[in-house]
């Protein structure tokens, strides 16, 4: 017999590192008497626009008002850069990869 199951295809799903600067809206978690806030995450995409769109989508369902989003690209790309990754970015970015998700890694609120 031969085997008739499919090979699973490899996933075309790479993670991003985006740097998103959000504003102030009700009910978004930040203290009190800040401004706004840098949230630094992990995405995964088939690209790095798809990657964004996710991201913004996500936090704007969780009261979260994103402003801007800065792409730094994938591991590989951060690597050849000279990014120093350690291993606990590296576990996030893997998980971001495994469940197909946004992990926000930090948030850095802005004071005036």
């Amino acid at each position: 017999m031969t085997d008739t199951k499919k090979q699973k295809k490899p996933s075309r799903q790479q993670v991003y590192t985006l740097l998103v600067e959000i504003g102030r809206k009700d009910g978004d978690g930040l203290p009190d008497r800040a401004t706004g806030a840098a949230l630094m995450c992990f995405a995964s995409g088939v690209d790095e626009a798809e990657a964004v769109r996710e991201t913004v989508a996500i936090l704007k369902q969780a009261d979260v008002n994103p402003l801007d989003v800065t792409g730094y690209g994938t591991l590989g790309e951060r690597e050849a850069e000279g990014h120093e990754i350690d291993e606990e970015e590296r576990a996030l970015m893997q998980r971001a990869l495994d469940e197909n998700s946004v992990i926000v890694a930090q948030v850095t609120p802005f004071f005036d």
